[in-house]
């Protein structure tokens, strides 16, 4: 494939094998910054109590039934589940899970959509992103690439 700037071609060739690892490491521990907080009883930006913003979305805006359960299971997802897309430890299982909390997510915040009135293009290129890490897999660089070695 030719490039439209042949000087960066050896550059962009170098960076590739490592671009999907970049990607997908970024976006795990990305996404840990958003479970921790809640597991830990931490503020989280201008949240004091992310955790209790998560469970009150859950329970009084989606009418969800065991709000403080999915609670939870939102925080692991992002903390515990973060790490696991960092480290590339079982991703075909945890990015499709992310990938359905970004699709709420958008549909949530879909009657703003522009960022400055805290629209869905943040959740949307997240939902591409693990949309794109569950169809791939952990990669060469990965725990589950390792373990698939050793089996």
């Amino acid at each position: 494939m030719r490039s439209i700037l042949p000087r960066l071609r050896g550059f962009c060739e170098r960076l590739e094998p490592w671009s999907y690892l970049l990607l997908r490491v970024a976006f795990g521990l990305m996404l840990m910054t958003h479970g921790l907080p809640k597991m830990l009883g931490r503020s989280h930006g201008s949240m004091a109590d992310p955790m209790a913003g998560s469970v009150h979305l859950i329970g009084n805006v989606l009418h969800l039934p065991a709000a403080p359960a999915i609670g939870w299971f939102v925080a692991l997802l992002e903390g515990v589940g973060g790490l696991m897309l960092a480290a590339g430890l079982l991703t075909r299982l945890v990015a499709p899970m992310v990938v359905v909390q970004m699709l709420v997510i958008c549909w949530l915040l879909a009657p703003t959509f522009p960022w400055i009135d805290r629209g869905f293009e943040y959740p949307l290129m997240l939902f591409f992103t693990a949309l794109l890490i569950a169809a791939r897999g952990g990669g060469r660089a990965s725990v589950d690439a390792w373990l698939a070695r050793r089996a």
